[in-house]
């Protein structure tokens, strides 16, 4: 095989690798119509800080969807928040699986006197008002993750979508829940000077979507010409999703490349379309 059969192949394996479910796709319809605020609505001066139970209320009485972020506890407890440390959002030592549910509520989130919800909390409390985006973070046994997870997601009535960094919970989905939509997350991982590793390698290019094949694409707007998203998005029609918009200026000029927005820190000052 000379050079140009060897490029040829490598560009065919390519395109197959960043190949989205295709077929049997699940309705995304009702996740349309909506902006999603990320880690609810809120404002980390306030007392509706990131993934707090007031941040979900105030997204829900404004009428937006919500993106929000899925872990473990200690004690194998499902709960809402976003870093693996407890440093930045509670001032503490150590990450959330490092203490169970319970010891996890001597802390505060931010400036408020909120704490770290539960999973199970948040679904009653939105209760189908508003669609939920839900990201299940990135752990080392991302399968025992996602079982406990989705014992109480697989029974929220209401509208939803779930997502990851990691292709391994997308997989998941794949095998076990084929009927829930799910998304792969992105970003260029080495754009601020920072090595890529192999694995974000292969998340930066989407190249595991062969496995995990998936419905949606939820990709960092500023890297909204990446080559493998606009193949899985142009070419074979994957939603395409944009995180995280900051400013009316940003929405604006995302709205060329992506159908579904989540946002922080502003209002959008029109409907989406």
């Amino acid at each position: 095989m000379g050079i140009v059969g060897i490029l040829l192949l490598i560009a065919v394996l390519y395109v197959l690798a960043v190949m989205p479910r295709v077929d049997k796709r699940p309705d995304c319809s009702a996740l349309k119509g909506w902006y999603y605020a990320h880690r609810g609505l809120h404002d980390n001066k306030t007392d509706a800080p990131e993934n707090s139970m007031a941040a979900f209320q105030k997204a829900v009485d404004g009428g937006y969807g919500i993106e929000l972020d899925v872990q473990l506890t200690k004690d194998k407890i499902p709960v809402v928040f976003h870093d693996g440390s407890l440093k930045r959002v509670c001032s503490a030592e150590g990450n959330v699986s490092d203490y169970t549910y319970e010891e996890l509520q001597q802390f505060h989130l931010c400036q408020s006197q909120e704490r770290i919800p539960l999973l199970a909390d948040v679904l009653k409390l939105v209760d189908g008002r508003v669609p939920l985006i839900i990201e299940i973070k990135r752990h080392p046994k991302a399968s025992e993750v996602c079982e406990i997870a989705d014992r109480l997601i697989r029974e929220y009535q209401g509208v939803y979508c779930v997502e990851s960094f990691d292709p391994f919970v997308v997989k998941w989905y794949k095998d076990h829940r084929p009927e829930v939509i799910r998304g792969q997350l992105s970003t260029a991982f080495g754009s601020k000077g920072n090595p890529e590793k192999p694995d974000r390698f292969l998340v930066h290019y989407l190249l595991a979507n062969f496995l995990c094949k998936p419905d949606f694409i939820a990709y960092d707007h500023h890297h909204k010409h990446n080559l493998s998203r606009h193949l899985a998005c142009d070419l074979y029609q994957a939603l395409s999703v944009a995180w995280t918009i900051r400013s009316q200026e940003e929405l604006d000029a995302a709205r060329d490349c992506f159908e579904l927005f989540i946002f922080e820190g502003f209002l959008p000052n029109e409907d989406p379309v």
